[in-house]
C-alpha cells in the first residue's frame, strides 16, 4: 500500500460529542447535545459561497477528483470564522430548483452526530449548491487504503461499521432510507477522529436520478436490473463497505462471496491485521457481509439489525476515535490546523505533492511584484535572463532538479529581475536534492520580497522539518495560514 492521498475531506462543526459507543437507541432518538450546537437550515446566497470558498478557488476543492468531478466539493469558511464543505453541482443537474429546495430541506431537517450534516444550500439562477459540516480528517478511503504511517486498527474497523450502521439506522427513522452511492469516500473522520457519515449522498447525483457512480462490480444486482435504487440496496452497499473493512482493499462482492462459499474467508482478511483480532470476531463480520449481499433484497437486514450485530463486537470502547485512528488531537483553532493542499503537503514533506501544486500555481503569485528595468538592460541582458528561466521552468516540469537548480541560480545571479516563484521553486529543488539548509535560505529569501506570501511560509515549514526543527515548522505553518486566510478574505 502507497502512501498515496485522497482529496475528499468533508464536513466539521464544533460539537461536545462523546468517544464512547452510545446507546442505539439515543442514536435512534438523535443526541441532544447535537441538536443544540449546530444551526439551523438555512438557505445561502452565491456571493456567500463565493466568498467562503475565495471564489470557487481550485484550491479549496477537496472533492475526490478534484475540478474534473461533475459534481465539485470545496471548502470554505463564513464571515463568523465557521468552515463548511460546498457541493456545487453541474449546470444541467436540478433543472427543477422547487424539487432541489425541497430534497435540501427534508435532509436538512436531520441532526445527529453519526452524520456530517446539512446546514443549507443555495438556489440562483441555474446554481445548486448544498452546506455541509466540514470534516478535518479525510476519508475512510485514505485512511484504510491510502495509510501513511500506520493501518487503521481492528478497534476502528469495528468503530466505524456500527457507527455508519447507527447512522443508516437514524435515516430510515426519518424517512431517509435513500444513499447514493454510499462508498468508501462517504464516510469521514471529524474533529475527534469520530466516523460520520456524508450527508451529501443522501440526495440523488443528477437529473436522471442516476445513484451510482462506482465500479459496476459494487453495485446492487437489482440496481443492474431496474436501474433504481430501494432501501435494501443500501445495505448491499453498507456489504461491500464491510468488506473493504475487513481487507483493507476494493474487493468485487463477487470475488469475496467465492471466497465465503470456498471456506477460504480467512483470505478475505487484511494481512495488516494478523494477530490482532480472534477468528470468532472475524468470521461474525464475513458472516453478517455475507447476509448483506444477498441476491435478492428481502434476504438482507436492515439498518436496526445491523446496528444489533455490531455492538457486541466492538472493542476498546473507552479509547478515544483519535487514538484509535493515529491522529493529532487537540483545542488548536480551526484556522491554524486546517492548511490549504501546498501547507499540507509541506507539513508532511510530500515532496511529490509541492511539485504538482507548484507547477500548477505557475507564476500568477509574482504580479505586482516590482521589476524596474532600464531599456539598457532589455536590450542587453533581458532575453539572457529570461532564457535562463525558460529552461528553468523545462527542467523543473521535467523533474530534472539538478539541471533546474542551475538555470534558476543563472536567473537570479543575472540581477535584472526578481522573482519569488524562482526562489520557491529553487526551494523545492534543493529539498528534492537533500539540500534542506539551501532550501530554507530559498523561502527566506522569498519572504523578503513578498512578506505575506503563505507559500514561502509553507515551504519554509518543509525546509525546517527536513532539518529536524519540527516546533519552528509548526509555528511557519501557523503563520503560513494566517497569511492564506487573510489572503481569502481580501
Amino acid at each position: 500500500m502507497g502512501a498515496r492521498c485522497s482529496k475528499l475531506s468533508l464536513c466539521f462543526w464544533p460539537s461536545n460529542i462523546k468517544s464512547n459507543l452510545n446507546d442505539s437507541s439515543d442514536i435512534e432518538n438523535g443526541n441532544k447535545n447535537e441538536k443544540d450546537s449546530l444551526p439551523g437550515f438555512s438557505e445561502f446566497t452565491l456571493d456567500q459561497l463565493k466568498a467562503a470558498t475565495s471564489g470557487f478557488s481550485s484550491e479549496n476543492v477537496v472533492s475526490e477528483h478534484g475540478e474534473k468531478a461533475p459534481n465539485v466539493v470545496y471548502k470554505g469558511t463564513l464571515d463568523d470564522g465557521r468552515w463548511i464543505a460546498v457541493k456545487r453541482f453541474n449546470r444541467s443537474a436540478w433543472p427543477d430548483s422547487r424539487q432541489f429546495l425541497e430534497e435540501a430541506r427534508a435532509v436538512g431537517l436531520l441532526r445527529n452526530e453519526r452524520l456530517a450534516n446539512l446546514i443549507g444550500c443555495c438556489c440562483e439562477g441555474d446554481e445548486r449548491l448544498l452546506v455541509a459540516e466540514f470534516m478535518p480528517n479525510e476519508t475512510l478511503s485514505k485512511h484504510l487504503f491510502h495509510w501513511e504511517t500506520q493501518p487503521m486498527k481492528w478497534a476502528m474497523r469495528l468503530r466505524v461499521a456500527l457507527y455508519l450502521a447507527q447512522a443508516l439506522d437514524y435515516c430510515s427513522s426519518k424517512g431517509q432510507a435513500l444513499y447514493h452511492d454510499l462508498n468508501a469516500y462517504r464516510v469521514l473522520f471529524d474533529q475527534d477522529g469520530n466516523p460520520r457519515l456524508s450527508c451529501f449522498g443522501l440526495m440523488k447525483n443528477s437529473k436522471d436520478g442516476k445513484s451510482y457512480s462506482t465500479n459496476l462490480a459494487f453495485t446492487p444486482p437489482e440496481y443492474l436490473r431496474t436501474g433504481r435504487v430501494i432501501p435494501e440496496s443500501l445495505v448491499y452497499s453498507f456489504g461491500t463497505l464491510l468488506l473493504d473493512l475487513l481487507s483493507g482493499k476494493h474487493i468485487p462482492p463477487s470475488h469475496a462471496l467465492d471466497l465465503i462459499r470456498g471456506k477460504n474467508f480467512l483470505m478475505l482478511i487484511d494481512s495488516c491485521l494478523e494477530g490482532h483480532f480472534s477468528n470468532d470476531d472475524g468470521t461474525e463480520l464475513v458472516r453478517l457481509a455475507s447476509r448483506c449481499l444477498q441476491y435478492e433484497p428481502r434476504e438482507r437486514p436492515n439498518a436496526k439489525s445491523l446496528v444489533t450485530a455490531l455492538i457486541p463486537l466492538q472493542k476498546e470502547t473507552e479509547v478515544p476515535s483519535y487514538l484509535l485512528l493515529g491522529i493529532p488531537h487537540g483545542n488548536a483553532p480551526l484556522n491554524q490546523t486546517l492548511l490549504s493542499p501546498l501547507g499540507e503537503a509541506c507539513s508532511r514533506l510530500d515532496l511529490t505533492a509541492i511539485h504538482e501544486i507548484l507547477e500548477k500555481l505557475g507564476y500568477k503569485d509574482d504580479e505586482g511584484v516590482a521589476n524596474d528595468l532600464s531599456f539598457q538592460m532589455w536590450t542587453n541582458q533581458i532575453q539572457e535572463t529570461l532564457n535562463s528561466k525558460k529552461h528553468g521552468d523545462a527542467a523543473f516540469r521535467a523533474k530534472d532538479f539538478v539541471t533546474a537548480i542551475d538555470s534558476y541560480t543563472e536567473f537570479i545571479d543575472g540581477g535584472t529581475m526578481i522573482s519569488p516563484t524562482v526562489f520557491a521553486r529553487r526551494c523545492l529543488c534543493y529539498l528534492m536534492n537533500d539540500m534542506a539548509q539551501e532550501a530554507l535560505g530559498d523561502a527566506m529569501q522569498a519572504l523578503v520580497i513578498n512578506p505575506e506570501w503563505p507559500t514561502a511560509f509553507y515551504l519554509q515549514a518543509a525546509a525546517l522539518k527536513s532539518l529536524g526543527m519540527d516546533n519552528d515548522a509548526q509555528e511557519t505553518l501557523k503563520d503560513g495560514t494566517s497569511f492564506e486566510v487573510k489572503k481569502s478574505k481580501s
